[in-house]
């Protein structure tokens, strides 16, 4: 049966890559291609839409054009991509290449004239097909570490015309990989209360079992009523350490296929729904993502296929049965676990929350939850399901639940302000708080009389936090009155304790320059190769301000020829 099976996944697999064409796309890095991240693999409220391949632990590798096409769009943002080029081809699909460190000269210069033009760091632009178009092996850009980036790397994806992303090696990008996807552990988890799993109920842990040929294998476990299962797994290609994800799961009860999760295309609108994929609330516990082998409502992803009964099991007393789960990475290694279940009807009892809910909120509904100087709205469909939720307000601090339950949308904060003092007021906002010490959070926060509001899809402890420091503006690699005509940078370090950067502004002799922002390093970069600095005697200026309004001011002279 399993050799049936393995040759009918082949003929799938084989089928799927037929739909993108495979000598089209090259590698757009010149040197062997070794992923830090792969397609779809598990982030935070998000799945990974290209491949993060390794740049040698360095920046400034040439970045090559995967065909010829036309920049259909360039953004540049302090966060996310960071510096981002995306490339429209004559067959309808799109790559993207991000956290670059620089464009090639021409798209360099279109660019920077666009953010002179509109006094701005980010920005977005959408060129026509002949302003930019691109010859194939052509130079685009430089490999870096912009944006939300943890370490010098290309992000590389391809999108349909649709903005679907797909995974790139469908498109015959080949990654070395004779490593099977390695198991870190396996749950069961009962759907109702009638169900059991070894006399518990909700998530239960399961021994994990390596066998000698690479699989592993479950104790017998005892379980009756509606059951599904878990599985926490990583793949690792050649030549890395990294922990990626893996590229197919499939689940066969007693021989027959009953669900699939398969990483090939997904769409932007559903990756939210990653977070009803996994267990939430063991992820916000331990750190660590079981993906669910089983379909709750919501949970919309495209990348389901072939699920049965909602990929849950029906056991049934003093019935044996066997499920398999079946992980594989995209060259086709594969790990197996086999689960051999015994059906035996036993009386349990329910699980008691260690919370006690004090509201309900019904998830087709909106709901009101108000005490004190603090409300809360949450939209109808803001929560997967019927849900309690403690709610609970201690002078400015409000306790909303645990931050274990998904949500589908943003849902608003409020607090009225009219007790606090008029000269406070505008330096109050909503903060989160994280952690052992509590550490406030900025959460956007907007003002409308005295009422302050902020939206966030995390629920958790809240609090309103007042902020008069001023940002902090130090110079890096010069000094006031120095002469620095061997310097090819300018920069200074900024700094906000509480409430956060929100912009920044500077000027030479009255003039704005481009200076470029990592709020990784704190650092603001201007680039003397932009030519606007011409003067011997420089006068320069930044302005920062704080998400609350707070500002400071630097001024410095320096000299060049």
């Amino acid at each position: 049966m399993q050799k049936l099976i393995l040759l009918f996944l082949c003929i799938q697999f084989a089928n799927a890559q037929a739909q993108y064409p495979q000598d089209y796309f090259r590698s757009p890095l010149e040197i062997p291609l070794v992923l830090s991240g792969t397609f779809a693999e598990l982030r935070s409220n998000h799945f990974h839409s290209g491949l993060d391949i390794k740049t040698q632990q360095k920046q400034g590798l040439q970045v090559i054009t995967a065909a010829k096409g036309y920049v259909s769009r360039i953004k540049i943002s302090h966060y996310g991509y960071g510096k981002a080029i995306y490339i429209t081809h004559p067959n309808g699909y799109t790559t993207v290449y991000a956290h670059l460190k620089k464009f090639s000269p021409s798209i360099e210069a279109y660019i920077k004239e666009c953010q002179y033009q509109k006094e701005t760091y980010e920005v977005e632009v959408f060129p026509t097909p002949n302003e930019l178009p691109i010859a194939s092996d052509e130079l685009i850009a430089f490999s870096g570490n912009s944006g939300g980036s943890g370490g010098p790397h290309l992000h590389f994806e391809i999108r349909d015309k649709q903005e679907r992303p797909i995974n790139p090696m469908l498109f015959g990008m080949d990654i070395k990989d004779s490593k099977r996807p390695t198991i870190l552990g396996v749950y069961a988890y009962t759907k109702n209360d009638s169900s059991s799993i070894n006399y518990k109920k909700d998530r239960v842990h399961l021994r994990l079992i390596p066998n000698k040929n690479g699989n592993y294998a479950v104790e017998k476990i005892k379980a009756y009523g509606t059951i599904g299962f878990g599985v926490i797994s990583y793949d690792q290609q050649d030549f890395t350490y990294n922990k990626n994800g893996v590229s197919n799961i499939q689940t066969f009860y007693n021989g027959n296929k009953n669900f699939e999760m398969d990483f090939k295309r997904f769409s932007f609108d559903e990756s939210k729904h990653i977070n009803r994929y996994i267990d939430f609330e063991f992820f916000k516990d331990k750190r660590s993502r079981i993906q669910k082998l089983f379909v709750q409502d919501g949970n919309t992803l495209s990348m389901l296929k072939d699920v049965d009964n909602g990929g849950y099991l029906t056991i049934n007393d003093s019935v044996s049965s066997v499920y398999k789960i079946r992980i594989k990475d995209f060259k086709g290694n594969d790990s197996w676990i086999t689960i051999p279940i015994t059906g035996e009807k036993t009386e349990t009892k329910p699980k008691t929350n260690s919370i006690k809910p004090m509201h309900f909120a019904y998830a087709d509904q909106s709901t009101v939850l108000a005490e004190g100087m603090v409300s809360v709205y949450f939209p109808a469909n803001t929560f997967y399901d019927d849900t309690s939720l403690n709610f609970k307000v201690s002078s400015d601090t409000l306790l909303l639940h645990k931050d274990i339950i998904p949500l589908q949308k943003k849902y608003s904060i409020s607090y009225d302000i009219s007790n606090y003092k008029t000269e406070h007021k505008d330096k109050l906002f909503i903060a989160q708080l994280y952690g052992y010490y509590k550490r406030p959070n900025y959460v956007t926060t907007t003002r409308k009389g005295d009422v302050l509001t902020a939206r966030t899809k995390s629920l958790g402890e809240f609090t309103l936090t007042t902020d008069l420091e001023p940002p902090t503006i130090k110079p890096v690699n010069f000094t006031n009155g120095k002469w620095i005509s061997n310097l090819k940078t300018l920069q200074v370090k900024i700094t906000d304790d509480l409430s956060g950067i929100r912009n920044y502004r500077a000027t030479v002799n009255g003039k704005w320059i481009l200076m470029e922002y990592d709020y990784k390093t704190k650092k603001l970069t201007h680039h003397f190769s932009d030519n606007v600095v011409i003067d011997t005697e420089n006068n320069l200026k930044i302005i920062v301000t704080d998400n609350v309004g707070n500002s400071a001011t630097f001024e410095s002279t320096f000299f060049r020829k």
